[in-house]
């Protein structure tokens, strides 16, 4: 089955989930987080990817994250995943394949869903059970976004920039807002729309990002066969 094409406009933020190939760990200690962490920091201001929020889980990644020139995410996304991967294997004396392919992502209205993005990404060791607090796990951006930390590779969004006047202010309401389990559609809708590319916001989002890219980001409808476009890549010239 062809893989769908994906929609990466400049200066909008993307959700991408990194896994390890058939779930297994991509991470065995502390010092490969660690390594990790270091090139993914070095290749974000290579590639001019401003990283907003992330969590390095033992057999997957989550990153939030708004590139600056379209190819800027892929670019970034390569250079870390085959560093990591030689590194990897170099250590653990093996060979072949670490991920499980091709990363997955999804463009995110930032208005809307910007923060419960965010949200979602640093519950993950809560939801796995590591932790009982976002708080409790050092390799998450909550540190930097609910606790005002400094963190390197850091580079806090508008939305979250607007949440008060002060870095402490920001913090404290943002920390408000992990008070309370989040709704179960809201995390079935966020995973839906990285797991399949589509767009983590409302129907004049999808269409403004479908007019940009002339990527389709919608879901197809029962039965419709998809496009050349859709199937290969190919994207039609823009009327503007």
């Amino acid at each position: 089955m062809a893989r769908r094409p994906r929609a990466c406009p400049a200066g909008v933020p993307q959700h991408i989930i990194q896994r390890g190939n058939n779930r297994q760990a991509c991470f065995a200690s502390e010092e490969d987080l660690a390594a990790y962490a270091h090139w993914l920091d070095e290749a974000s201001r290579k590639y001019r990817v401003s990283l907003h929020a992330w969590v390095l889980m033992t057999n997957h990644v989550h990153l939030l994250a708004t590139p600056a020139d379209a190819d800027g995410l892929s670019r970034m996304m390569q250079t870390v995943g085959r560093r990591y991967v030689r590194y990897f294997n170099h250590a653990y004396r093996r060979t072949g394949t670490l991920w499980e392919g091709r990363f997955k992502s999804c463009v995110v209205d930032a208005e809307a869903y910007l923060l419960v993005c965010q949200r979602y990404i640093e519950l993950n060791p809560v939801r796995a059970g590591m932790v009982e607090h976002p708080g409790d796990y050092h390799w998450s951006s909550y540190a930097a976004n609910g606790q005002a930390k400094p963190a390197g590779m850091w580079t806090p969004h508008d939305v979250w920039l607007r949440l008060g006047r002060t870095h402490q202010d920001r913090a404290a309401r943002y920390r408000g807002t992990f008070r309370g389990h989040m709704d179960a559609e809201q995390i079935a809708v966020i995973r839906t729309a990285v797991n399949k590319g589509l767009a983590l916001g409302d129907e004049r989002f999808r269409r403004e990002i479908e007019q940009l890219t002339g990527v389709r980001i919608s879901p197809s409808k029962p039965g419709r066969k998809a496009s050349r476009q859709e199937t290969t890549g190919d994207q039609p010239k823009l009327l503007l």
